[in-house]
């Protein structure tokens, strides 16, 4: 259920104010354009800075308006165990069809601490729970072991890998197995992450190029097939540009703006973010160009 590609949704604003409008109508291109999964309320959709009501709305409206057509993620992810724990209860209660949990940011928490947040979650919710383990956003690296200890746990399915160590989907794969989903979270090094034993990204870039990203991800997951894998790689040279383009300023300000370009959304971001400079403008338009989506 949880493979492919997976939009880490943008959340868009209207003078501060979630716009409900524009974010149902991101649910239902998502829906037209081949994409496998949704994941709403994550980092990509500026979580820290909505609010309970806010977090709890955007969930709920992408479990609706998507129907069961395609798995939802909810992002439920906090430094505050208690606060994961209740997002995580509403994402459930909702209908959502797993949780995404982001390590604890700031804190920096123990291994030990580590295992006790994700167990309390675990222990709280019936949802399937994917480790979001981000190294460069929360400042801690949650270690193979910690995760072996996880998924012992009845929740634990899998993780979203954004250390940007390769390595890691060998270790992960041997210590855990085949049945523990990996899924990066890196768009920029998805090829060769799927040709190690991933299985899909939850994906930044796939907001503004979902069909070919879903195109991506669907030839370079397909085993022993030499056709498939050339497409991918065809593919990923195409969008490499605007992988890293999304990535010149803080996500999601980048992302934004490549939206705004196709009408998708508005390029408002909430502070301590801002909108991106003219430099990574022409930056990104330049990636879209490349990817022939503008």
């Amino acid at each position: 259920m949880f493979k492919g590609s997976i939009v880490a949704l943008i959340t868009p604003f209207k003078n501060n104010k979630l716009d409900e409008d524009c974010y149902i109508s991101l649910i239902h291109h998502h829906l037209k354009n081949g994409t496998s999964g949704l994941v709403p309320a994550g980092t990509t959709g500026e979580s820290p800075t909505l609010n309970h009501e806010e977090h709890e709305r955007v969930i709920e409206l992408c479990v609706k308006e998507s129907k069961g057509k395609i798995p939802v993620i909810a992002g439920t992810g906090s430094n505050s165990t208690e606060e994961a724990i209740s997002l995580t209860k509403y994402a459930e209660k909702v209908g959502a069809n797993a949780a995404l949990v982001v390590t604890p940011y700031y804190n920096k928490p123990t291994q030990e601490g580590l295992y006790q947040h994700f167990k309390a979650i675990n222990d709280n919710t019936s949802l399937p729970i994917i480790i979001y383990n981000i190294p460069p956003r929360s400042v801690v690296d949650m270690s193979v072991d910690t995760m072996s200890r996880l998924f012992e746990l009845k929740n634990i399915i899998g993780v979203k890998d954004a250390t940007g160590d390769l390595n890691r989907v060998d270790e992960q794969k041997k210590k855990m197995g085949p049945d523990f989903i990996q899924l990066s979270g890196e768009d920029g090094t998805a090829l060769d992450f799927n040709l190690r034993g991933g299985v899909g990204c939850i994906s930044v870039t796939a907001n503004v190029a979902p069909k070919l990203c879903s195109e991506f991800q669907e030839s370079s997951t397909a085993k022993n097939n030499s056709n498939l894998l050339a497409k991918a790689k065809v593919i990923n040279e195409k969008l490499m540009p605007l992988h890293k383009a999304l990535f010149i300023e803080s996500s999601p300000s980048p992302v934004k703006y490549a939206a705004s370009l196709l009408n998708l959304s508005s390029d408002e971001v909430r502070l301590p973010l801002v909108k991106i400079t003219d430099e990574t403008k022409k930056a990104v338009k330049s990636a879209m160009k490349h990817a022939d989506l503008i």
